[in-house]
C-alpha cells in the first residue's frame, strides 16, 4: 500500500506544485503517491505558474502535467500526510478536520529540522524568479527533511 502525501497551498499554481515536484522525484513511485491542491478554487483545472515550471525545469523535473486541484473534505481519507505551504492554508485545512485523526495529518511543511518553528514558504506570485528559486531551495530542504521521517 502507497503511503500518500498532499502538499497545499492557496491556488495550486506555485508552491505546492513545486513541493509536489520535488518530494516525488526523490521517491519511489512505487511505495509513494505525492499530489497538491489549493484550498481556493481560483484556478482549478490550470497549468502551474510558467515560473514554477521554469524552475522545476532548471532543476531538472517536469510539473507540466499537473493541474490544480481544490482541497476536499474527502482528502483526509485519501492522505496520510497533509503539508500546507503557510500559517493561512493550515488553519483552514484544520478548521474542515473532523476529529483528531484528520487533525494528526496535517503539518505545516516548514515544521522541519533545520527550519523555525511555524514559519511560512512565502508566496512567489507577485514577485520575480528569484523568488520561485527561492521558495523551490526552501522546498528541496523541507522534502529532503520529510523523506528522513518517512
Amino acid at each position: 500500500m502507497k503511503i500518500k502525501i498532499l502538499m497545499v497551498c492557496l491556488g495550486n499554481i506555485c508552491r505546492s506544485p513545486l513541493a509536489e515536484g520535488i518530494l516525488a522525484s526523490k521517491l519511489d513511485p512505487e511505495k509513494f503517491q505525492v499530489d497538491s491542491c489549493g484550498t481556493s478554487s481560483y484556478h482549478i483545472g490550470q497549468k502551474p505558474d510558467k515560473r514554477s515550471i521554469e524552475t522545476a525545469k532548471k532543476h531538472g523535473i517536469d510539473i507540466t502535467n499537473q493541474r490544480a486541484a481544490q482541497f476536499k473534505l474527502s482528502d483526509f481519507d485519501i492522505y496520510d500526510f497533509i503539508y500546507p505551504m503557510d500559517q493561512s492554508n493550515y488553519k483552514d485545512i484544520i478548521k474542515l478536520a473532523r476529529n483528531e485523526n484528520d487533525k494528526k495529518k496535517v503539518h505545516l511543511i516548514l515544521n522541519q529540522p533545520g527550519f523555525n518553528e511555524d514559519i511560512d514558504v512565502p508566496d512567489p506570485y507577485y514577485g520575480g524568479k528569484q523568488g520561485f528559486e527561492d521558495v523551490y531551495q526552501m522546498l528541496n530542504s523541507a522534502c529532503d527533511q520529510i523523506i528522513e521521517k518517512l
